[in-house]
């Protein structure tokens, strides 16, 4: 039965093919008949693996390249609480319910977003789902198309300084957002002066396409492309670099700029009051 049930979740990860009505024989042989729907997860380290299995109605369990995965049958019996109480105290991705035609779709998803931010740990640690970064996942599905999408409606920024390019990006960013100069100068804790003053600048550059609501969806696609890949990548370099030590934190009280503005320009600032950091935010 053990040989079976690995034979179904290769199939059902789409790791090798089988025509449709063997996975019903193989199914049978398992002992675990494949349900209408199903969610994957994805766990970073395969501790206590058969126990929750168990758990969350008897899933079915596999590895797909050094990752302990698990089919979860009939997601809609499996509430968020009760996988959220399941999963809690260690690093985790839930993928999306999907048929369980599709099952690799669940599965790949809930992998990626799982290799996109360091797994929190500790008993306080929560899973992440795939259901909360559907665009995020969305934009960054290619990353060679969201540079594409950067390169051709944030051309205008790169004749700046990359201090200016920054106050400008999250300047539009905020007012793309919020719809007008006073919501963007909150999400910035910026006078709402500012904002406009900022905003002549980027109808300099930009021009009339500004008004163009098609335009503005693409640009705000665009700095989200930009800033989600800054997040991925930077957290890719810190993988990379996880065994050597880490570097210093800087010491803002002697780096000029007050809170909240775009002063920081030191590599490896993590100050969560920057201006640059603030529309940063972390997937998991």
């Amino acid at each position: 039965m053990a040989r079976a049930r690995q034979d179904l979740f290769e199939v059902l990860a789409g790791q090798r093919e089988t025509p449709e009505e063997g996975v019903g024989d193989l199914a049978r042989a398992a002992g675990w008949p494949v349900p209408d729907t199903l969610q994957a997860v994805v766990l970073a380290t395969p501790a206590e693996a058969p126990q929750l299995a168990a758990a969350l109605g008897h899933a079915l369990i596999g590895t797909v390249d050094g990752y302990t995965c698990l089919f979860v049958p009939d997601p809609a019996t499996q509430t968020r609480a009760r996988l959220e109480a399941a999963l809690k105290g260690r690093a985790a991705a839930v993928g999306h319910a999907v048929p369980a035609t599709d099952t690799a779709s669940s599965l790949r998803w809930a992998r990626y977003l799982l290799t996109l931010g360091p797994g929190r740990v500790g008993p306080e640690a929560r899973p992440a789902f795939v259901d909360d970064h559907l665009s995020a996942l969305l934009l960054l599905q290619d990353e060679s198309l969201a540079d594409a999408l950067t390169s051709r409606w944030l051309g205008p920024l790169e004749e700046l300084t990359p201090r200016q390019s920054e106050r400008l990006e999250v300047t539009l960013l905020a007012w793309l957002e919020g719809g007008g100069a006073p919501e963007a100068a909150k999400l910035l804790h910026v006078h709402p002066q500012t904002v406009r003053y900022r905003l002549r600048q980027i109808e300099k550059l930009f021009g009339p396409v500004l008004r163009d609501p098609r335009t503005r969806f693409e640009l705000e696609m665009a700095l989200r492309s930009r800033r989600l890949m800054a997040h991925v990548r930077s957290y890719r370099a810190r993988a990379g670099r996880r065994a050597a030590p880490s570097p210093p934190r800087y010491d803002h009280s002697a780096w000029p700029g007050r809170p909240g503005s775009t002063g920081c320009e030191r590599k490896g600032c993590e100050r969560k009051g920057c201006e640059r950091h603030r529309l940063v935010r972390p997937l998991i």
